[in-house]
C-alpha cells in the first residue's frame, strides 16, 4: 500500500468548513496540526451561511391582534472564523506547538416581523439578538518515546464575551431586556494521546479538554434603563470539557479513510445573569402562586453533544487530491432555545487539495448541511409547574439548511 505525503495532510481539510452544531459549538477543536511529521504551520478561514427560520405558534400571547404573519424569518447571520497552528520538533523525542481557534460562538438576529414574535416594532424596532464570541490559545507539549508513541498535553487560555437582546412577545415582562458581557480571561487544560504506523497511514489520537470556568462582568437593563433588582454580581458560565477521537488509515493505494468523533458536555451549561435571575424568581413566584420561585436561565441546553464524520481522501497525481466525507450531530435535545432553535443535522463534505510544491499545499472544502428540526422554547419549558411546557413552546423550526466554505494553507518546514 502506498500512500503519498499529499493524501496526509486530506483529513483536516473539512475541519474548516463548518458543522451547524449543537448549541454554540463552532470549531471542533481539533489538534491534527500537532500530530504533523516534522516541522509544520498552517492557517484557514471558514464562512458559514446558515439558514434557520421557523413558524410561530398561533397564539394571542405571541402573534400581533390582527397579523397573520407566522413566519420568523432567518434568524441565523452568516458570520467567519480562523484558525492558525505551529508544531515544532524542537527535539527528536520532543514536539511543541500552539494552535489558536474561536471554538464556540453564536450569531443570532430575527428580523422585524409584522407578528412582533421574536421582535419589537414600536419602542427599539429591533429583534431578539444573541452574540458570543470566543478565542482559544492552546500550548502543547508532546513526547515521543518511539515512533508509534505521541503523549502530549498543556493549557489553554480562553477569552469570552458577548451580548443579548429579548425582544417581542414572546418575552413577555423580559421584552427590551439588554445584556452585554465584558470580556473575560480563562485557563484550563487538555491532554491527550496518539498511536500511529506510517507504512500504512494509520493514525488514531485521543484527546480530552478540560472545561473553563469564567466570571463575565454583565451590564444589564431594559430599554436602557439599568435593571437593577439585587446586588450585582459577576455572572458565572463554564464553557464545556469535550473529547475527540480522530482516525485515518490506508484502505488501499493512494486512498485513505477517516474518522472524527466528538463529545461535548454542553449539559452542564447555563447562562443566568445576576438581575435577570432576580426577575425570573420574581415572574416564577408570581406565575405559580408561591409554588415555585427559583427562576430560570436566559440559556441552557439539557443534553450531550455527540457527532460524527466519516470520509475518503484520494491523491490522484503528484500535485492534486480530494476528499469526501459524511457527518451527523446530535443536537442538544428538543424542544430547543429560541437562541438556537436546531437539533443536530446531517451533513456532506467535499475538498480539494493541491500542492505546488512538495512542502506546501493549499486546500478548501464546501459542507452542506440539513438541519434537523426542532420546536423552538423559551427558559421556562423545564420548570415544575403544570401546563408551562406547552406555553413555553412558541416555534416550529423546519427544513433548514447551512453551507460553509474553507480555505487553507499548510508548510512543512
Amino acid at each position: 500500500m502506498k500512500i503519498k505525503p499529499l493524501i496526509l495532510s486530506m483529513l483536516p481539510i473539512l475541519a474548516t468548513t463548518y458543522s451547524h452544531s449543537a448549541a454554540m459549538d463552532q470549531s471542533g477543536q481539533s489538534i491534527l496540526a500537532f500530530l504533523e511529521d516534522k516541522n509544520y504551520v498552517e492557517a484557514s478561514i471558514a464562512v458559514v451561511d446558515p439558514d434557520v427560520l421557523g413558524k410561530v405558534r398561533d397564539r394571542p400571547d405571541l402573534v400581533n391582534v390582527g397579523s397573520t404573519d407566522l413566519s420568523t424569518g432567518d434568524m441565523a447571520e452568516s458570520f467567519q472564523y480562523y484558525n492558525v497552528a505551529l508544531k515544532l520538533q524542537i527535539a527528536p523525542m520532543v514536539s511543541f506547538g500552539l494552535i489558536y481557534d474561536q471554538p464556540f460562538g453564536a450569531a443570532v438576529k430575527y428580523p422585524l416581523r409584522d407578528n412582533n414574535t421574536f421582535s419589537d416594532n414600536k419602542i427599539s424596532q429591533t429583534g431578539t439578538e444573541a452574540n458570543v464570541d470566543t478565542q482559544n490559545i492552546s500550548m502543547l507539549f508532546g513526547f515521543q518515546p518511539d515512533p508509534h508513541f505521541n503523549l502530549y498535553a498543556g493549557g489553554v487560555y480562553q477569552t469570552v464575551k458577548g451580548n443579548v437582546k429579548l425582544r417581542g412577545n414572546s418575552m413577555s415582562i423580559f421584552n427590551g431586556y439588554d445584556a452585554d458581557f465584558k470580556q473575560d480571561n480563562a485557563v484550563g487544560w487538555l491532554a491527550g494521546a496518539a498511536f500511529q504506523i506510517p507504512e500504512i497511514a494509520l493514525k488514531a489520537a485521543v484527546t480530552y479538554r478540560s472545561e473553563i470556568k469564567h466570571k463575565l462582568q454583565a451590564t444589564e437593563s431594559i430599554f436602557g434603563e439599568p435593571l437593577v433588582l439585587t446586588a450585582d454580581t459577576k455572572t458565572e458560565i463554564t464553557t464545556p470539557q469535550s473529547v475527540n477521537l480522530d482516525f485515518q488509515t490506508g484502505v488501499y493505494k493512494d486512498t485513505l479513510a477517516y474518522l472524527n468523533a466528538r463529545w461535548v458536555n454542553w449539559k452542564q451549561f447555563e447562562l443566568r445573569p445576576t438581575q435577570f435571575g432576580a426577575l425570573t424568581e420574581m415572574a416564577t413566584g408570581e406565575l405559580s402562586q408561591g409554588l415555585y420561585s427559583g427562576g430560570f436561565n436566559l440559556d441552557d441546553y439539557h443534553k450531550d453533544q455527540y457527532s460524527v464524520t466519516l470520509g475518503l481522501g484520494h491523491q490522484f497525481t503528484e500535485k492534486w487530491a480530494a476528499s469526501a466525507d459524511v457527518s451527523w450531530d446530535s443536537g442538544t435535545g428538543n424542544p430547543a432555545s429560541v437562541l438556537n432553535p436546531t437539533k443536530g443535522g446531517w451533513g456532506l463534505g467535499l475538498g480539494v487539495q493541491y500542492n505546488p510544491a512538495p512542502n506546501y499545499f493549499i486546500a478548501g472544502g464546501v459542507k452542506y448541511l440539513w438541519i434537523g428540526d426542532a420546536t423552538a422554547q423559551d427558559g421556562t419549558y423545564y420548570l415544575p409547574v403544570p401546563g408551562i411546557s406547552e406555553i413555553a413552546q412558541q416555534g416550529d423550526y423546519k427544513d433548514n439548511t447551512a453551507i460553509g466554505y474553507g480555505l487553507k494553507m499548510g508548510y512543512r518546514f
